[in-house]
């Protein structure tokens, strides 16, 4: 476990996970407008250590090559069933009013093909 929390165990790097899994975002910029507000420093820090611990790569923008896409690699997206029972857990105990409850829905209605779909597939 010490490996897992060492690796991916704080607030905004499970937060830069949700965002490419949940919300489709790639870019600098687009993790930026997430609603929590990461600070820049501590989003570029997340990054680059998601990048050399291999759960996520980066590459050149192909439509503006001065800008990066992040991608989660096979071991970001084993992460999965992790961010999918953090949600439950969540959905189960978070009573504020801002709590998105639709996503916790789809899973309860059919975790399988909500796990593929965090996958990509």
């Amino acid at each position: 476990m010490a490996f897992g929390l060492d690796t991916f165990g704080d607030r905004w790097t499970l937060l830069v996970i949700r965002e490419i899994m949940l919300g489709g975002k790639r870019t600098y910029s687009e993790f930026l407008q997430a609603e929590e507000g990461i600070a820049t420093n501590i989003l570029i820090d997340r990054l680059k250590h998601l990048e050399s611990n291999g759960i996520v790569e980066k590459k050149r923008d192909p439509e503006n090559r001065r800008s990066f896409v992040y991608n989660l690699t096979d071991k970001g997206y084993d992460l999965a069933p992790i961010l999918i029972e953090l949600i439950i857990w969540s959905g189960k105990h978070d009573d504020r009013e801002n709590a998105k409850r639709d996503v916790l829905e789809e899973i309860q209605r059919d975790r399988t093909s909500f796990e593929m779909k965090l996958r990509g597939k």
